[in-house]
This record gives structure tokens, sequence and C-alpha cells, in this order.
């Protein structure tokens, strides 16, 4: 390894990656597998087809305990946290004072613990970051409890529900977006119904000593192979999921982003709880049309099989810059290049023309309403 793969941290699954042979990148401050020996497109095609175990451990774990903790974390997002109900989980984001995406991030209620227990999980290049920003707003009304030591393993696929239920019977129980809490030899779990393919599947949080054993157990089943950083990002693009650092920033809002859904109506304007959070004058003032919405995040899909990558420009008919490309492949289940942008308000309605400009010719594309892979998360 060279001196700077020796200065990453590692995950507790470390010394797995390398015996199954897989590929480790920098990623986030960690070394991680970006693919194993099978290769991108196989891994990506078999979590579409039977289920692929994830190491997430690089992500960051929260917890936000004491009474005061919903009523907390609502000063800091603009999403109901006080009406979500026991193991329910829900997508948040964090604001800055501009309506800007500090991150995007995972919350559930996992019940009373001395008032109340709030699971967040956010992203790992983040996290740190994220945890100052949540001590500093948020340390003097409730116990803020960093859990960085925990692994966390995402299992994903239609068949993830059979094998995970060979060592953990109850998962069959869960539906999307719910969790439960249970051991598996002495260890402690919380295990939630969700992910970041597209697909059915699992997140499971876990004390760092049982992580290998954990991920062994699981992978000894005849569904699951391995996957790593690659088909993560590729699965994810095709169910129009977006990245942090690349699809959504501080320079973008949610309703930009297209995730105003996140907001729920209690949050609104005219709603009981209205505002409140970070950047609730230009947020609800977008959602309300009395600040306007410049650009929109939007899906394309290429007319040739030309990839286009981030960070390319968009133009129209007229050669005029109208947007740029924030992600881009050549999305294995389609077989064709799809890309996520960022174009003028005029320009994201679904059918609309626009050229990708890849180094120097343009390269015609749809947009076209995401995901682009249909969803499959189990709803029960």
């Amino acid at each position: 390894m060279s001196a700077s793969t020796d200065a990453l941290l590692h995950t507790p699954l470390d010394a797995l990656h390398r015996e199954l042979g897989a590929r480790m990148v920098p990623f986030a401050g960690y070394a991680m597998p970006v693919q194993y020996p099978a290769g991108l497109l196989a891994e990506h095609h078999h979590t579409r087809q039977a289920a692929s175990l994830f190491d997430v451990s690089h992500m960051g774990q929260i917890r936000l305990l004491g009474a005061g903790a919903s009523e907390a974390l609502e000063r800091l997002i603009p999403m109901d946290v006080q009406g979500l109900g026991l193991h329910r989980q829900r997508y948040g984001l964090l604001l800055d004072g501009h309506g800007g995406i500090l991150d995007d991030l995972m919350f559930v209620n996992r019940g009373v613990t001395d008032g109340g227990d709030l699971f967040l999980i956010v992203n790992g290049a983040c996290k740190h970051a994220d945890l100052a920003h949540i001590e500093r707003h948020l340390g003097t009304q409730c116990t803020v409890q960093p859990q960085f030591d925990r692994g966390l393993l995402a299992l994903q696929g239609p068949l993830a529900a059979v094998a995970l239920a060979r060592l953990l019977p109850q998962v069959q129980d869960l539906v999307f977006m719910t969790g439960l809490a249970c051991t598996w030899e002495g260890a402690d779990l919380y295990i939630t119904r969700s992910g970041y393919t597209g697909e059915d599947g699992f997140e499971i949080s876990l004390p760092a000593a049982a992580a290998e054993a954990f991920a062994r157990a699981l992978l000894a089943q005849p569904e699951v192979k391995p996957a790593g950083l690659g088909a993560r990002n590729s699965l994810r693009l095709e169910a129009g999921l977006p990245l942090y650092g690349n699809d959504i920033d501080t320079g973008t809002t949610p309703v930009e982003a297209v995730l105003a859904w996140s907001i729920q109506k209690v949050r609104r304007s005219g709603g009981a709880r209205a505002g409140g959070f970070p950047g609730a004058e230009r947020v609800l003032g977008q959602l309300d049309g009395a600040v306007p919405v410049e650009r929109r995040r939007v899906g394309l899909v290429a007319r040739e099989r030309v990839p286009v990558r981030e960070h390319v420009a968009l133009e129209n008919f007229d050669g005029q810059t109208v947007g740029e490309t924030t992600s881009g492949l050549l999305s294995p289940t389609l077989n064709q290049p799809i890309a996520m942008a960022y174009v003028q308000a005029d320009y994201a309605e679904p059918g609309t023309e626009l050229f990708a400009m890849v180094r120097g010719k343009p390269v015609p594309m749809v947009v076209q309403a995401m995901p682009f892979v249909p969803t499959r998360y189990y709803r029960g």
C-alpha cells in the first residue's frame, strides 16, 4: 500500500474485503472497496436479481437522546420529527441559513430512552461537520451521542429478505422505512428496511466487533454476493437518488433539488409547526412561489451511446448553456447513458431536448422523469 492508503481509516470489514480480492480506493477518508473480482457490472446485475452486501460503515451514526430530542431536531431540519411513529424512518435534510443543503440523512424513532431516542445516519464525508453542527445547535436540549465506531452493512436486492430472514426471522415483519432492534449471537443490532439502490433491502447497524462475523454469515447465504462503491453508485443513479457533494450541496435548496416531497405539510406554510428551521424563509418562499426557483434537478437520457459524466455543460438548440450535469454513466440495466443535472427551470419539463457537450461534441439528451429504473421497495 502507498503512504496515502496507509493514512486512511479502515472499516471493521477491511480484512474481509482484502480476503475477497476487493480493489480498495480512498473514499470519505476510508479505504473502501470499489469492486470485487466479478466486476461492477456483475455486482450491479446481481443486486437487481438477487442480493448484494455493501459495507457502508464509513457513514456516520448518531443518537439523540432525551425528552426534547424530537422537538430539537425539528429546529434543524424541515421534516416532521415529532409526528414520526415508533420505529418509523424518514429521509431528512440538514440546511444552512440560506436553505442550502449541508447533508442529507435518514432518521428513525427508536422509542423511549429517557424520553426519546432518535437514530440518525449521515454521510461519511460530512459526519464530523454534521456532528459539530448538531452539537452546537442541540447539545443543550438533548444528549448527542456519536456512534462512529459501529459497523453499518447494507443488504440490497429482491432476495435480501429471504437471505436475512434465515439469520433473523423477525425482519420479515418489516416494511419499507421501518426498523427494529434485535440481537444476533449476543450483539445488539438495529435494522431498517431501507437502502440506496432502489431495491428492497436492509441497513444493519451493529457493533464493530460483530461486523465481520455477521457479514460472513450473510455471504454464506446462496443469494448473497459482495458489492462495492461502483455498483452502489450505478444503482442509486438508476433509482434517481442524489449523491451528496455531486447532486446536492450547500448551493442547492430542497426545492431546486426536487426534494420538496420530504417536507411534510405540518412544516410548510399554514402547517401547525411551519418554519422554524434554518433557511425556512427561502425554502418556504420557493414552495409558495414567492421566491423564484431558477433551476431544478432533472434526469437525462442520451439518444446516442456516449456516456455523459458529471460537470458537462448542457446547451439548448441555440447553443446557449442552460445547465450542467452532476452525475452520469452508462446505465447497466437500461444499457444507455443516463445523467442527473441542474437546468434552468424553463428546460426542466420531461421531453425537453438538450445537448451535452462531451469533448466539444454535442450529444443529444432528453429530460426524463426519475427514477430511470422503477424502484421495488417492499411496502407490504
